[in-house]
């Protein structure tokens, strides 16, 4: 039985609200899904984030993050303003992309440095639903990209909690990390794998 309908149009947003595991509707796609630990890339830090650690730690009791909006403001915000500190990004909120009626709509936060991307899709609640979201934005960048372009990284955050996906094309497998970073408390961490993602010089596949 066919998951997804011919004849029905699909936005990145219809894919959180399906109830099948992910691998079912990623093989729909002509992608294979796995769960595995990630050797994910890391580069130096090179300001201190003592004071972005402590403001989230003074400043989050006192705001109710009940919305999806609030979280971007209040938690995603600061961390990728700060991100610009750190290595020379573009940052595009709100990126349109078509590539075919099953793969459309906004993607939340697209960074890309001179080859490297990094999508970070932000969701309420619900990290597995999401994860088949952000899943779904990266085959849609897959093909929407130059195929020589590196594989493609992607994080889902609830604001607190982020945890990074990787798209490899030649592969065309998505992997998502069992492990994840939680804000305040693994900001250095986290800080690390997003400035390593965009600086990751990936070595060219042999034909």
């Amino acid at each position: 039985m066919s998951i997804l309908k011919p004849e029905r149009s699909y936005t990145f947003s219809d894919y959180f609200e399906m109830n099948y595991p992910p691998e079912d509707i990623l093989a729909e796609l002509g992608y294979r899904y796995r769960l595995t630990k990630l050797d994910l890339p890391r580069g130096t830090v090179k300001h201190s984030l003592d004071n972005l650690r402590n403001m989230f730690y003074r400043k989050l009791p006192h705001i109710s993050l009940n919305s999806e909006t609030a979280k971007r403001e209040v938690m995603i915000a600061p961390i990728l303003l700060e991100l610009l500190d750190e290595i020379d990004v573009k940052i595009d909120i709100e990126y349109p992309i078509y590539v075919s009626e099953h793969l459309k709509g906004n993607l939340d936060y697209w960074i890309r440095s001179l080859q490297n991307f990094l999508i970070v899709e932000a969701k309420k609640s619900d990290m597995e639903k999401g994860f088949t979201q952000l899943a779904a934005e990266l085959i849609a960048m897959d093909q929407y990209l130059p195929s020589d372009d590196p594989d493609l990284f992607g994080a889902i955050t609830v604001g607190d909690v982020w945890r990074f996906g990787k798209l490899e094309r030649a592969a065309k497998c998505i992997s998502r990390d069992i492990d994840s970073f939680r804000v305040p408390l693994d900001i250095h961490e986290l800080f690390q794998v997003l400035i390593g993602i965009l600086s990751h010089h990936q070595p060219s596949q042999a034909n």
